[in-house]
């Protein structure tokens, strides 16, 4: 369905001490721990076979996965470069004549507004219900960071980026919405999801969907089969986070630093320290990770053709703690 890079499972190194498969002491430690912190699902799946599906603390089956929204909409970001619609490394201000006449908006690329180094601020009232048209906001808010060299995690990015697409889309009578249903959602066997659609219709990009572990854990497989390929590199801002996912690629590495992302980005933006970041040192180097708030985890290992999705009532997770238990290392 996508275009395949093939650049990504070559460059990311794989510690030869870590197990090849998930042995069960790992499981039951790293359940007990999901549902000592308010887990509700715990679902592992390596090598096709469904290793655990446990229900707890009386969860329903499906949870609001927050910023895991994200990794769907880069998906549809590839999708989009794969038919010719748009070059994630064109800039903004071609689409977009409001920011053609800003000398720093202008230099602004559409893979830096997904990546989140595009220097804009976050305008976290972007993720809230009653705007008339949420990309308008966006295309007004302000660069506050260096352009390529700040990672500032919030809507504002990804509302130009939906602005952008919907601006593309427009000569094809296709909507955002209708794209990502028809690219992504329906092949990987989705339906419609919360959008949270402002009264322009603009989805909410950086939150919304709403999931069981079974229906997350497709975009694991698409991960395992190549479709997210080219999408994980990081940027010189943040090299652990690209297109809507947190990568490992560092662990193991000397100097790294094994940081939780949910309590790093509780932070203000210039306080935030991202070089030489790793999830977890015990994990692969392949690891990618959707994190969303409160616990909501989907993790992909390639290297152990393995998926893992954890859903939970919103409290502190460590990812750290749980892949350690998980590995049994």
């Amino acid at each position: 369905m996508f275009m395949k890079t093939g650049l990504l499972l070559g460059m990311l190194c794989v510690p030869a001490t870590v197990r090849a498969d998930v042995a069960r002491d790992g499981l039951r430690a790293a359940a007990d721990y999901s549902a000592g912190h308010k887990g509700t699902r715990l679902l592992v799946i390596q090598h096709g076979k469904t290793l655990l599906d446990e229900r707890q603390n009386g969860g329903p089956a499906a949870m609001k996965i927050y910023s895991g929204t994200k990794g769907f909409w880069n998906a549809a970001a590839l999708a989009a470069q794969a038919d010719g619609l748009l070059d994630l490394d064109e800039r903004a201000s071609a689409t977009l004549p409001e920011w053609a006449g800003d000398a720093r908006k202008t230099a602004v690329t559409l893979r830096q507004l997904l990546n989140f180094s595009s220097g804009l601020e976050a305008t976290f009232a972007l993720h809230g219900d009653g705007f008339a048209d949420r990309d308008a906001v966006a295309l007004r808010a302000p660069l506050v960071g260096a352009t390529g060299g700040s990672f500032i995690y919030g809507p504002a990015a990804l509302q130009v980026f939906h602005e952008v697409l919907k601006r593309k889309l427009a000569p094809r009578g296709e909507t955002p919405t209708h794209f990502i249903e028809r690219r992504v959602l329906h092949p990987l066997g989705l339906g419609k999801q919360r959008y949270l659609a402002d009264r322009a219709g603009n989805s909410l990009l950086a939150a919304g969907f709403a999931m069981s572990a079974g229906q997350w854990a497709r975009m694991g497989k698409f991960i395992l089969s190549g479709g997210m390929d080219g999408a994980f590199h990081g940027s010189s801002a943040n090299p652990m986070f690209s297109q809507g996912f947190w990568n490992n690629r560092l662990a193991g590495s000397p100097g790294a630093r094994e940081v939780d992302p949910e309590e790093l980005l509780e932070l203000k933006w210039p306080l935030q320290q991202w070089s030489r970041t790793c999830l977890c040192h015990s994990a692969p180097g392949d690891l990618v990770a959707s994190i969303g708030s409160g616990g909501q985890r989907l993790y992909v290992i390639p290297s152990l053709d393995l998926i893992v999705v954890r859903l939970g009532f919103m409290t502190k997770f460590s990812d750290g703690v749980f892949l350690r238990a998980l590995l049994a290392r």
